[in-house]
This record gives C-alpha cells, structure tokens and sequence, in this order.
C-alpha cells in the first residue's frame, strides 16, 4: 500500500496514527521555536485522546497552552499569534465544537492573506478529531469537511495512515496559510504502521493510489480508505478495484482523480459525511467535466445519510462499511 516516497530513513518506530500526531507535533516543536500548541487540555493532561501528551513537560506552559473551554477565543488568539509571526497549532477537542470557531475560521483565518493583500499569512492548523464509529455522544462524530472545502483560502486535509499522518501535519504546519487537519479518531488505534523518526514531509494536495485495478476507480479518504480497501479485497477476483485515498480534500488532486477514471471508466465516492451537498457531488463533477467521455456507467456515491449522526445502536447501520461499499461498487460495475 503506498503512501509516499522518501529517502531511506536511519531509523523508525511501528506507531499508531495518534501516536504520529503526537510524533509530529514534537519534532515541529523541536524544530521551530514559533510553533505553539494550545487547546483545552493539551497541556497537563496531554489531550483527550493523548495526542500531546509529554509535549507541556519538554517544551513548558509557553509553547504548549492549556485554554478555557472556549473554542472562538482558541481559534481567535491563534490568528492574531499567526499574524505576528507564530505558527500556532490548535486543537479542537472534537469536530462537533469546531462551530463556535466556525466564524473565526472563514471570516478571519481564510481571509487574511486576501483581506490585506498579502501583506499578512496566516500560518495555522486547527486540529480536530472527527468521523464516527467510536460510540461517543452528540456532537462528537461529525463529520462536515465539506463546510470547510467551501471557503478558499483554507486547506483541508484527513490522513488515513500513521506515515501519513505525521508528514502532512509538518506540512500542515510549515504552510503559510491555515490548513484544518481532521483526524480519523475510528483509526487513531486500529493499527500500527512503521513511521521515520526523522522529520518529513507530504505535499499537501497529492492523492496516493493504494490499490491498483481496471473495472471501477474509487476515491475516498480519512477511515473510509482501509473500509473501501477491504470492499475491494472482497471483490477481488470479480471486480478489479482502484483504491484512491485522496489525502487532501482541499485542493483536490484533479490529476489523480481524472486519470484514474480515464483508466477504468466508471467510478464510486465513498465518504461517511452526509450525502447531500458531500464532496461526492464535488468529485462527480470534477469526472463529467474533465473525463466525460470515458464515462461508461453512472457515478456511484455511498455515503452516510442526509440525517443526524445517530447514537450507538444505528451508528454501524449509518457508517459506510465494507459491505455496502462492495454492493455499491458492485452496482457501478454492473450497470
């Protein structure tokens, strides 16, 4: 399964992906003595999901900043901090309480650059667990990416892997503008992967292919990539599936994208947002409008429902998993 190309590194550690964020977040730190870290609870007790924790002991109350429980003034303080010449990463506790900071975000962060015509950046990362599959309460299984992917002037990326986890947040965070950097918490355990201890980076913006195929190409990204993988390892053998983690859902890879449906002409998006108004919809068009002349079936979107995030008993019923995958793809093949 390729995530990326890099040098032969000295050394390496078999980490989950929320032990490369934490490894990520330390060799920044380490790194450039502009970067701050700050959050609710990021500090003494090393995050609600350990994802800093050890940093406030190395690094002090200086540069990793335990907050109020008050996610506008979070967001708020790190933008005037960017504008200064910091490199503030924030952390917002879950998806679902990113809304209060939704104003600072797209009406202040996003707009920095364009609003004083490049006089300021904005050099951010707003931090946040989000998707389902983890029987939490409301509010903390959202999974709104594409509220984000709307506004230009912010990068959204979703990793679905530990390597890549680690080497796009240091590009998240070496970015002169603000990047939201959403993280699978379904997968922050699931597995192990070997990642580099040296410090690397991953172009924002690049799609990796995981799985090779000629039938149907499949784009999808964050936990859906390992659920879609799986959809494709039951269809082996009668379906050859293309497995495509996009990484990056703003920008999008439009190269990857297309030249992938070119290959196979017929194509599935898979996400566990809603539906309606999803990126589905986004990368449907991008297809028609760039390859529609290799389209050879309609595009299949499996996707969670136009519903609120359910709690515990219908939550497997609302994700997206490798057995509705696989009919959908199966849809698409045979139409």
């Amino acid at each position: 399964m390729s995530t990326h190309s890099q040098e032969q590194q000295s050394s390496s550690q078999d980490l989950t992906l929320v032990q490369a964020i934490r490894d990520g977040l330390y060799g920044e730190l380490e790194r450039d003595e502009d970067v701050i870290v700050m959050g609710e609870d990021v500090g003494k007790n090393g995050g609600v999901f350990r994802a800093t924790q050890g940093l406030y002991d190395e690094f002090g109350e200086d540069r990793v900043i335990d907050t109020p429980l008050a996610e506008s003034g979070i967001v708020g303080t790190a933008i005037g901090m960017a504008a200064y010449g910091l490199r503030p990463v924030t952390e917002i506790q879950f998806m679902g309480f990113i809304y209060p900071a939704f104003d600072q975000i797209v009406s202040h962060a996003a707009r920095l650059r364009n609003r004083s015509r490049g006089r300021f950046s904005c050099p951010l990362v707003v931090r946040a667990p989000y998707g389902g599959g983890i029987r939490a309460p409301e509010h903390h299984s959202e999974s709104k990416e594409a509220f984000f992917v709307h506004e230009p002037g912010l990068k959204v990326v979703v990793p679905s892997t530990p390597s890549d986890a680690k080497g796009l947040l240091a590009s998240a965070i070496r970015d002169p503008d603000p990047v939201v950097f959403l993280e699978p918490k379904l997968i922050y355990r699931a597995f192990r992967e070997e990642v580099a201890d040296e410090a690397y980076t991953i172009p924002i913006g690049e799609a990796a292919v995981r799985r090779e195929g000629s039938d149907v190409s499949v784009f999808t990204w964050g936990a859906m990539a390992h659920q879609t993988l799986e959809a494709a390892e039951e269809l082996a053998g009668d379906i050859d599936v293309e497995v495509i983690d996009l990484r990056t859902v703003s920008p999008l890879d439009t190269e990857t994208i297309v030249e992938s449906f070119k290959k196979t002409g017929r194509a599935a998006v898979v996400h566990e947002a809603p539906k309606t108004g999803g990126l589905a919809g986004e990368i449907t068009a991008t297809i028609q409008e760039e390859a529609l002349l290799y389209q050879e079936a309609p595009i299949g979107r499996i996707t969670g429902f136009d519903a609120p995030f359910p709690l515990y008993a219908l939550e497997d019923y609302y994700l997206p998993e490798a057995a509705r995958i696989a009919d959908g793809i199966r849809e698409v093949a045979e139409f």
